[in-house]
């Protein structure tokens, strides 16, 4: 019985955590799917956002999101490649970085904000603007991108590189062509997790993409992102909750989307890899 004990406390857990998740998401599926419409996707928010849709909310979510994976992706990736393949173990600066990095995954995002309100909308003179809550997410995202890309590249045996060298390639086709399509499961999942932490954030947008719900014009212009508009019908506008579910619940999806898309393209990306 002793030895069954850490098996049951574990499935206890596990079913648990799965139950609160299910209660969650069967709670704003209740709530939130009577409201889901076309409309509602298509037109602007109305009377404090009691009324009418989220199409200038979901247009700021992207922008943001995208601001923030177009900078985070190339810098994490390249970061991750620094650590695993040119910097050994043991190396100050290797130590130093991954040390750096570990610390500011465990950073509140309330301090990312106001550090990208310092920073991005008044030093860079950016103000409240989509490209400021980009940029600051990306700054939130980096930490976990790097570390699971890293553990990823550490994963690919030593034998592809031992291969690639005694074949004569050249480092960078060897990581280009070997490494990075092996290391594209840890790649996915520290993209997915900085995906699923940026598309949630609340603390650090307020602070840097604003409260505005008109639709954006350009990158410069400030947006309300699907997060911030749960939270300001939730907690500021009474009457609101109706809307705040299915605004939760089309944030649901747009998750699952943008994570699907991921997999699918790393999945596309790796067998065109292999074919080559």
């Amino acid at each position: 019985m002793t030895k069954k004990l850490p098996t049951l406390v574990f499935w206890a857990i596990a079913l648990f955590v799965t139950a609160i998740f299910c209660w969650i998401l069967g709670d704003i599926l209740w709530h939130g799917v009577g409201q889901l419409s076309w409309e509602f996707l298509t037109t602007a928010p109305r009377n404090a956002g009691r009324e009418g849709g989220i199409a200038p909310i979901l247009v700021s979510t992207c922008l943001i999101l995208g601001v923030c994976l177009v900078v985070s992706l190339p810098l994490g990736v390249g970061t991750a490649v620094l650590l695993a393949e040119f910097t050994t173990t043991e190396s100050m600066f290797g130590r130093l970085v991954r040390r750096s990095l570990d610390v500011l995954a465990g950073v509140p995002s309330i301090v990312f904000g106001l550090f990208g309100n310092a920073f991005f909308s008044i030093k860079l003179g950016l103000g409240f603007s989509i490209l400021s809550g980009g940029l600051t997410l990306a700054c939130m995202v980096l930490p976990i991108l790097i570390r699971s890309a890293e553990a990823g590249l550490k994963t690919v045996p030593a034998e592809y590189r031992l291969g690639a060298a005694a074949l004569g390639l050249s480092r960078t086709t060897t990581l280009g062509k070997l490494l990075l399509p092996a290391a594209t499961p840890g790649l996915v999942v520290g993209l997915v997790l900085g995906i699923g932490r940026a598309i949630a954030e609340t603390a650090a947008l307020i602070f840097t993409s604003g409260y505005v719900d008109r639709m954006p014009e350009s990158l410069l212009d400030s947006g309300r992102s699907l997060s911030v508009h749960i939270f300001d019908l939730s907690m500021n506008i009474a009457g609101g909750d109706a809307n705040a579910y299915t605004s939760a619940l089309v944030l649901l999806i747009l998750l699952l989307l943008v994570n699907g898309i991921a997999t699918w393209t790393a999945k596309f990306w790796l067998a065109g890899r292999i074919t080559l």
